[in-house]
């Protein structure tokens, strides 16, 4: 379980296995909102932190991050 927050907008939400499922576009209330299949150009704005929720993001709570980098979040092998 981790604590999200702004700084984590921007990183790559990635499954147990190392797979890349989307990039965060927004975190509030401990929840991240991912863009499953982001444009480069929206990528781009993204990694920066610059992106924003749309209806097609995904919404991940905290509890099921296991592991936060500086580059990447992490869900748990087994959910």
């Amino acid at each position: 379980m981790a604590t999200l927050g702004e700084e984590d907008e921007g990183k790559f939400l990635m499954d147990g296995d190392g797979d890349q499922l989307g990039i965060v576009t927004e975190v509030e209330d401990d929840t991240a909102y991912v863009d499953p299949d982001p444009s480069l150009g929206e990528a781009w704005l993204e990694a920066f932190g610059w992106g924003s929720v749309d209806e097609d993001d995904l919404s991940v709570p905290g509890d099921v991050i296991d592991t936060v980098t500086d580059k990447e979040l992490r869900i748990e092998k087994e959910l």
